[in-house]
C-alpha cells in the first residue's frame, strides 16, 4: 500500500486559530459537513471547558493545494470558538468576550464584520487571556486524496457521535445518489451554496430553531418543510427533510413505490446492497438533473394548490381537525402520486382549487398505522391519491417539459445572492420609489454591464440577475407603502415582484417582460453571451408578486458590452478601464 499522506500533529492557541478565520484559511466543505447545529447550551458549555482549562476533543483539518485548510472534524467547535470571540451569545455566566482587548478581533469589527456588543457583562482581562492562549491539539492531514479525506470523515462518524439517521447515512458517502439528494434537500430549503465555504459562512447556510434564535440566516419557519407542516423545525435540523426525499426519489427512479423504514434507506446508501446498487443503476438511465427538475416542479404544483384562495398550509389540507402533527410519510404518498399522475401519466393540472377541495382530508382516507410501511399499503395510498386528483388533470402531450425557475431555485439564488456576491445581482425593478414612478435612469444598461461583468466571473461560472427583489428593509417598507403588497421575506431580502411595476405602468405582464427582453435583445452584450441569455430569462409567478430570472450561462471566453467589458468585484460591478484589465479578465478563460 502507498501511503503519501501525512499527519502533522500540533497545538495551536485559539488566538492562532482565529487569526486562520480571520485571514480566510479554514473551509467546510458541504458534501459532507453537516450544517451548524449546536445549542446556546451546547456552545456554552464548550467555552467553560476553556475557561476552566478542561480538555477539549482534537480538531482535523486537511491542507488544501491553496494552502489553506478543510475541516474534516471539529465543524462546531471551531465555529463556536469565533463565535464566541465575535460576541454571538455569551458565556455561561453571561459574560461576553471584550472584542477591545483583542486587536485582530477588533479590527474586524471595524470593518463591519460583526456588531460587539454594549452595555453589556464581559469576560475581565484574566479570562480574555486563559481564552486566547488556550491550546487546541490540532491534527493536519497532508497529501491527502478526495477518496483519503472522504474516508476519514467516514470513520470519524462512526464513533458514536450524534449524529442522525440521515446524517449518518450521508457521512463520508460520495455516490450520485447521495449527492443529488443533498443538492435538491438544499434547493429546496433555500441554502443552496458552492460546495466549499469558509467557515465565516456557516450562518448563511444554517438552520435558526424558533427557540434557538441564534441568527442564522435559514429560518426555519420559513422553510418550505416547515412552512407547510410537513416537518418540525428541529426534524429539518437533524436532515429528515433529506430522508424524505431519499424515499421519494429511490421510488421514483426505481419506478416501483419502496418500503419506508430505516433498514430500506440504509441497504440504498450501502453499496455492498442490491438495493443500492439498482437506484445507482435506474437513476444512471433516468438522469439526476431530471429527477431534480421533476421533484421541485411537483412542490410547486402542491404551493399553487395550497395558495389557491384561501391560501392554507398544506398539513391544514391534509387534516380534517386542527392539527399540529408533521406528516412526513403522507407527504411522500402525494409527491409520489403528483410525480405518477403528471410525469408518468403525461398529465397537467387543470384545476387547482379542485385538486386542494379533493385532497381536504385525505390523512383520514390512508392507511397510516404501522404497516402502512410496507410497500403494497403504500402503493394503495398512492393509488388513492392518485383517483382523488385524476378528475382535474388533463393531457399534456407532448410529455411535459420541465422548464424556467422553480420556486426552490428562486429562493435558493436570492439567498445565495448574500455569500455569493459576485455571481448575483437583485433589482426591486425598473421604476423609482417616489411618488411619480418613473423609470429608473440607466437601469437597463446598469443591467446589462451587470450581465456582462458576472459572465466575465472565469470558465464555467454563472450568475443570474434577479428582477423584483428588494434588499433593504427600507425599500421593501416603501414598495409595501405605494404598491399595496406583502413582499415575501428570504433571507435577509424581501421578494417584491414585478407585477406591481407593471400595473403602475398600466401594462400586462407580458409587456413588461417583453420590455427586459427587448433591451436585452438591443443590447451592445456580445455573442454568444447575448443569446444565450435571452434564451435563458425567465419570469415566474412566485406567489403572485412575479420575479423575472435573467440566468447568465457559463461563457468560455471573455465577454464584451459594445467596446467595453466589465468585471465583479464583490456585489459591485465595474468597468475595466484598461487593456491590462481586459487581458487579466481574458486569462479567466484559459
Amino acid at each position: 500500500m502507498i501511503i503519501t499522506m501525512e499527519l502533522d500533529s500540533q497545538p495551536k492557541s485559539i488566538q492562532s486559530i482565529y487569526s486562520w478565520f480571520s485571514t480566510h484559511q479554514l473551509y467546510v466543505n458541504r458534501r459532507y459537513q453537516r450544517k451548524l447545529v449546536w445549542s446556546q447550551l451546547e456552545k456554552q458549555k464548550l467555552i467553560e471547558s476553556v475557561l476552566r482549562k478542561f480538555p477539549v476533543p482534537a480538531i482535523l483539518l486537511a491542507e488544501r493545494d491553496t494552502g489553506d485548510y478543510e475541516i474534516i472534524d471539529g465543524l462546531q467547535r471551531l465555529h463556536t470558538l469565533v463565535s464566541f470571540i465575535e460576541n454571538s451569545f455569551p458565556s455561561v455566566n453571561a459574560e461576553y468576550f471584550d472584542v477591545s482587548q483583542f486587536p485582530t478581533a477588533k479590527a474586524r469589527a471595524d470593518e463591519g464584520k460583526f456588531d460587539p456588543v454594549a452595555n453589556k457583562k464581559i469576560l475581565d482581562q484574566s479570562d480574555i487571556s486563559t481564552f486566547l492562549d488556550y491550546s487546541l491539539a490540532i491534527s493536519i492531514m497532508r497529501g491527502a486524496t478526495e477518496s483519503e479525506i472522504d474516508d476519514v470523515f467516514a470513520r470519524i462518524n462512526t464513533y458514536g457521535h450524534r449524529l442522525s439517521d440521515q446524517e449518518r447515512r450521508q457521512a463520508g458517502v460520495q455516490d450520485n445518489f447521495s449527492n443529488l439528494i443533498r443538492q435538491i434537500a438544499c434547493e429546496i430549503r433555500g441554502d443552496a451554496s458552492s460546495d466549499t465555504l469558509e467557515l465565516s459562512q456557516m450562518p448563511s447556510i444554517s438552520i435558526d430553531l424558533p427557540m434557538s434564535k441564534h441568527g442564522y440566516d435559514v429560518v426555519a419557519d420559513e422553510v418550505f418543510w416547515v412552512r407547510q407542516g410537513i416537518l418540525r423545525s428541529t426534524e429539518l435540523r437533524d436532515s429528515m427533510d433529506e430522508q424524505c426525499l431519499a424515499d421519494i426519489v429511490g421510488s421514483i427512479v426505481t419506478g416501483e413505490v419502496i418500503e419506508r423504514s430505516k433498514d430500506m434507506l440504509d441497504r440504498i446508501y450501502d453499496s455492498n446492497y442490491s438495493e443500492s446498487r439498482t437506484v445507482a443503476d435506474t437513476l444512471g438511465v433516468y438522469g439526476e438533473e431530471r429527477v431534480k427538475s421533476e421533484i421541485k416542479y411537483c412542490v410547486d404544483e402542491i404551493l399553487k394548490i395550497c395558495n389557491t384562495d384561501p391560501p392554507m398550509k398544506l398539513r391544514d389540507i391534509v387534516f380534517t381537525q386542527r392539527s399540529t402533527n408533521p406528516f412526513s410519510a403522507v407527504f411522500a404518498v402525494i409527491m409520489i402520486a403528483f410525480h405518477e399522475t403528471l410525469f408518468g401519466g403525461q398529465k397537467k393540472i387543470s384545476n387547482y382549487a379542485g385538486i386542494k377541495n379533493a385532497l381536504s382530508g385525505v390523512y383520514g382516507r390512508l392507511e397510516t398505522s404501522r404497516k402502512a410501511t410496507a410497500a403494497g399499503e403504500r402503493r394503495r395510498n398512492v393509488d388513492t391519491v392518485k383517483g382523488l386528483i385524476d378528475q382535474y388533470v388533463v393531457d399534456d402531450k407532448p410529455k411535459i417539459v420541465v422548464s424556467g425557475h422553480s420556486t426552490s431555485d428562486i429562493d435558493a439564488a436570492i439567498r445565495r445572492s448574500e455569500i455569493e456576491l459576485p455571481y448575483y445581482e437583485l433589482k426591486q425593478g425598473l421604476l423609482n420609489l417616489d411618488n411619480n414612478r418613473s423609470v429608473e435612469t440607466g437601469v437597463l444598461d446598469k443591467v446589462a454591464q451587470t450581465i456582462c461583468a458576472i459572465a466575465n466571473n472565469g470558465r464555467e461560472r454563472a450568475g443570474s440577475v434577479i428582477i423584483g427583489v428588494a434588499d433593504k428593509d427600507e425599500d421593501a417598507s416603501r414598495i409595501r407603502d405605494i404598491d399595496g403588497i406583502d413582499p415575501r421575506r428570504v433571507g435577509r431580502k424581501f421578494a417584491v415582484g414585478v407585477k406591481r411595476e407593471a400595473e403602475a405602468l398600466g401594462e400586462s405582464v407580458e409587456t413588461y417582460f417583453a420590455r427586459w427582453k427587448n433591451s436585452l435583445r438591443n443590447s451592445e452584450l456580445s455573442e454568444p453571451l447575448r443569446s444565450s441569455v435571452l434564451s435563458s430569462i425567465d419570469y415566474n409567478e412566485y406567489f403572485g408578486l412575479g420575479v423575472i430570472v435573467i440566468h447568465v450561462p457559463p461563457q468560455g471566453e471573455i465577454s464584451f458590452l459594445g467596446e467595453e467589458t466589465y468585471w465583479r468585484e464583490g456585489d459591485e460591478t465595474k468597468r475595466a478601464p484598461t487593456q491590462r484589465n481586459a487581458m487579466a479578465l481574458a486569462k479567466r478563460f484559459v
